[in-house]
């Protein structure tokens, strides 16, 4: 999308830097003797305009608060500073600038939270000014402490970064402390860096964007400042001669009208320029922050340091998405080290076993290929030429230290943890072998020895009593019987318990109803309702750390919620998927039945996709693929088959970094895997929901399929399957609407306004296809999960479609 470009005049740019800081116009709108406290019904302190507030504003719907400024005209409130990130105010805490000038944050016990760094005497009064900036100012109105040469990850139009002075990202999306990245400008020569720290100390490690601002005739001793101007330009200034040294945001346009803009060092390490629109347009923007820049271009490739995990963290590896957003993955065999942090790295599900015995690598480790994968050469430790792969995976596998290795043009290398700066670039033609332990898979294997030991026992016994008793055929035949029937019946209890009590046995942590009502706060907050049960927001607090959870109450009858409950959480707790939301416990007490969730910061597909503005082309397909490959995991790569039954977008739902990931299993059947297709009552919702569950047919995994469908072309349209409000009739079915379009030749109506996705047509005409077959009325057209996956990916080409419906008058 095309805007005019807006080029600040160099006079008003010089006016801008060279203004001292005095604020005789200021209104003295915080006086001495003023405070605030904490609460979800606090008034904040306003700037003149209204258009920024500073006081209390609460994290989640908890009764946790951070003293912050905030955008407060914008339904996002977004926040654009913060005092006390690392330390969260509990309800009742009370910010006051008191009667001896003393600015200062406590608790309700009267605990120092925060107070400004530089030491402050003789204030007269604070302000909150029109451009978004907290002051302490004396009776002269000069400042003697401001939130603009306080930063924490966000700069504002007119705020000026002075040498020395730095940006912090946050640790994650859902937590405010000091993150792993940091923006400093160099005093020297005035360049800008972008760099990785080391938590807690704050250890800066290689920079992974640097801008240059020497332009060859800076004098000696030159001394900058980074300018962020009204228009949204960030300006490299030489304060020597007032200069303008470097325009970093050159050559990118700028939407033309009212516009908010800030400028954030987000937690993926991008520093990213932000607009949003000032008051409510029907423009294609809609009412969200839009990224108009970046840098670095790549920071999969630009970061290189020895030291330090990279924008992924350890034992991960990066590749770019969509906008040049970091996309990272764990390893086979690893897992996040923490669930709610993409960017957090990834830990060993299982460590290797160096005591091998009598026991072949091959037959304790597999290799898993991960292409176009590398890691830089602080994880080698050993380089060896002229090897094939088979040769290189082969000495991986037998060497306990080897987690990776890496084959590219006869070299091996070999890698051990932890594994930093890994990515993914489909220009380096190269292949990593990651060595996976088989022993999840073999983990039984002690338990089938021990029955066997036992069967031989009990060959033995019996044998033992056929020698006793003689050559008496009928005596042995009876003692035979009498021995099976005693020796079968306990183990027939013992597999009826495991049966019974399979939930357990899983790795869930249990709940009490008291645990989990304290930590929703009654169940005041909720998220969401399903068909069996309500889902509300809670917060488990332990001495080390903090976690959002969902807890989901089952609510229907006795009988039903313990045949969901069961279902549910035996179903959930055997899944691990990166586009799967994970069960963290459970509660059965008494009547009692809920399940407890990770917590999805960023809604459902949903509300994602229906919402005022367009999402990005490229992140709904990203999604589509995620989903499906997903659904694959749980019709053929689990142990136990599962068929969600209720695919649809309110059931999608998006983390911090809006990965997809899929819920609600409450609907979910479970198939043994000797067993093919099921008979049961009809389930899902409408619109989603294939013909088979209204025609008494045998329900298979195929009813995932044509939900799927549905839903892929409602994230390539961004509207609902069925559209009432449409003008035209026969766009209203978006099924039909879309096969008319296809077969007519005319994809583009499907996308209208979406210039990303018209100009990707190739890809839109392979989903269309895709989704055609997915919604084959007969289930037998229907391909598997897996073909769907393979055919989106493209590795499997998609044929032309037959119409889904062979008697309907669309076709």
């Amino acid at each position: 999308m095309a805007f005019p470009c807006f080029r600040t005049p160099l006079n008003l740019l010089l006016f801008l830097v060279l203004t001292p800081s005095v604020f005789a116009q200021t209104p003295p709108n915080v006086t001495l003797g003023s405070y605030l406290i904490a609460s979800d019904t606090s008034v904040p302190w306003k700037s003149p305009s209204g258009e920024f507030a500073f006081g209390f504003h609460q994290i989640n719907n908890q009764k946790l608060f951070l003293l912050g400024i905030w955008y407060d005209t914008i339904p996002e409130k977004t926040l654009v500073w913060y005092a006390n990130g690392d330390d969260m105010a509990p309800e009742g805490s009370k910010v006051e600038l008191t009667l001896d000038g003393s600015f200062r944050l406590t608790s309700p016990q009267g605990r120092e939270i925060w107070k400004p760094q530089s030491s402050v005497g003789g204030v007269a009064y604070a302000a909150l000014l029109n451009n978004g900036n907290f002051i302490l100012a004396d009776n002269s109105s000069k400042s003697l402490w401001e939130t603009f040469k306080d930063p924490r990850d966000t700069m504002l139009p007119t705020q000026i970064l002075e040498v020395g002075g730095k940006l912090s990202s946050r640790l994650k999306e859902s937590s405010y402390s000091k993150g792993r990245f940091l923006l400093r400008l160099e005093p020297n020569n005035g360049s800008i860096l972008l760099k990785p720290i080391g938590l807690p100390k704050g250890y800066e490690y290689d920079a992974y964007f640097k801008s240059n601002a020497s332009d060859g005739a800076s004098p000696q001793n030159s001394s900058y400042q980074l300018v962020f101007d009204k228009s949204g330009q960030l300006i490299l200034l030489r304060i020597l001669d007032s200069r303008s040294v470097v325009n970093l945001t050159k050559g990118r346009e700028f939407p033309a009208g009212d516009y908010f803009y800030r400028a954030t060092l987000d937690v993926d390490g991008l520093f990213t320029l932000y607009a949003h629109p000032r008051a409510q347009t029907n423009g294609t923007w809609g009412q969200t922050w839009v990224p108009i820049w970046s840098v670095p271009d790549n920071i999969c490739t630009d970061s290189n340091g020895d030291l330090g995990g990279g924008p992924c963290g350890y034992n991960s590896y990066c590749k770019l998405g969509a906008n040049r957003r970091p996309s990272c993955e764990c390893l086979p065999g690893f897992s996040l080290a923490d669930t709610s942090n993409e960017f957090g790295g990834c830990q060993l599900n299982l460590m290797p076993n160096c005591e091998q015995g009598k026991s072949k690598p091959e037959d304790l480790y597999a290799l898993q290929e991960v292409p176009n994968t590398c890691w830089p050469s602080s994880s080698n430790y050993e380089q060896l030429r002229s090897l094939n792969e088979d040769e290189c995976g082969r000495l991986c596998l037998s060497d306990c230290n080897c987690v990776v290795a890496v084959i590219k043009e006869g070299t091996c290398w070999k890698k051990k943890m932890p594994l930093s700066n890994g990515r993914q670039d489909y220009s380096i033609y190269g292949k990593a072998l990651v060595k996976v332990s088989k022993s999840a898979v073999s983990l039984d294997e002690p338990s089938r020895r021990k029955s066997n030991t036992g069967n031989k026992d009990q060959r033995a016994l019996l044998l033992a009593g056929a020698i006793l008793l003689g050559s008496s055929a009928l005596l042995i035949f009876l003692f035979i019987v009498a021995v099976s029937l005693f020796l079968l019946q306990p183990h027939h209890r013992r597999r009826k318990l495991t049966r019974s009590s399979s939930i357990l046995e899983t790795n869930l942590r249990s709940f009490t109803y008291k645990d989990l009502k304290e930590a929703t706060d009654g169940f005041r907050e909720q998220l969401g309702r399903g068909s069996f049960g309500t889902v509300y927001k809670g917060l488990l607090t332990s001495q080390s750390s903090r976690k959002y959870v969902a807890v989901k109450k089952l609510e229907r009858m006795v009988q039903e919620g313990e045949k969901e409950f069961k279902t549910e959480a035996s179903a959930i707790a055997k899944t691990h998927h990166k586009n799967l939301v994970r069960l963290l416990g459970f509660c059965n007490e008494g009547p009692n039945r809920l399940l407890v969730y990770e917590f999805m910061s960023n809604g459902t597909l949903a509300g994602f996709l229906f919402g005022i503005s367009r999402p990005d082309w490229n992140k709904r397909i990203q999604m589509a693929f995620g989903i499906a490959r997903a659904l694959t995991y749980l019709h053929e790569e689990c142990s136990t088959q599962i068929i969600h039954c209720d695919i649809k977008p309110q059931n999608i739902l998006l983390d911090d970094t809006f990965t997809a990931r899929i819920s609600d299993f409450g609907l979910a059947k479970l198939l043994m895997n000797e067993q093919t297709r099921t008979h049961t009552a009809i389930r899902g919702t409408r619109g989603y929901v294939a013909p088979e569950w209204f025609r008494n047919m045998p329900i298979t995994a195929k009813v995932d399929v044509y939900s799927y469908g549905i839903m892929l072309l409602e994230i390539i349209c961004c509207r609902k399957s069925l559209a009432m409000e449409c003008e035209k009739e026969e766009e209203i079915i978006l099924a039909d609407w879309a096969h008319d379009c296809y077969k007519g030749g005319k994809l583009d109506e499907l996308v209208k306004a979406d210039v990303e996705a018209k100009n990707d047509m190739k890809t839109l005409e392979r989903l269309v296809m895709v989704s055609i077959w997915c919604i084959q009325e007969d289930p037998s057209l229907r391909p598997s999960m897996r073909t769907v996956t393979q055919m989106l990916e493209g590795i499997v080409e998609v044929s032309v479609p037959p119409c889904p419906s062979p008697f309907s008058s669309i076709c």
